[in-house]
């Protein structure tokens, strides 16, 4: 499975994104899907996940109630919606899927808020 993030950009501080990650290759499995993301000097930390059916969403305390995961299997395409970003949001985002672990990584996008 090969995973190609995209989206990121600068945006004002109470701004929004939309980030997609497109998987190709082999995408039949019944995988989870979610989103991470690696701020400059910190470790990657979880943001968001989703099982196959994308009947269950996940979120960290910190982005729950401003982001909002969702995935398309028929596009193969999983989404991330960004509202009231803010400074501390400024980080690598990467999509990743597998199951159980996360097998797969996309490369990564930058979001970058500013204040």
């Amino acid at each position: 499975v090969q995973l190609q993030a995209s989206g990121g950009g600068l945006v004002q501080s109470g701004g929004s994104l939309r980030l997609s990650c497109a998987a190709s290759g082999r995408t039949s499995g019944n995988y989870r899907m979610g989103w991470f993301r690696q701020a400059p000097g910190k470790e990657r930390e979880f943001v968001a996940r989703t099982t196959w059916s994308g009947g269950a969403t996940y979120y960290a305390d910190s982005v729950k109630g401003r982001f909002t995961i969702s995935r398309d299997n028929a596009k193969n395409a999983l989404y991330l919606q960004m509202n009231s970003l803010k400074p501390e949001d400024t980080a690598v985002y990467y999509c990743a899927a597998g199951y159980p672990q996360y097998d797969y990584w996309g490369q990564g996008t930058l979001v970058t808020v500013s204040s």
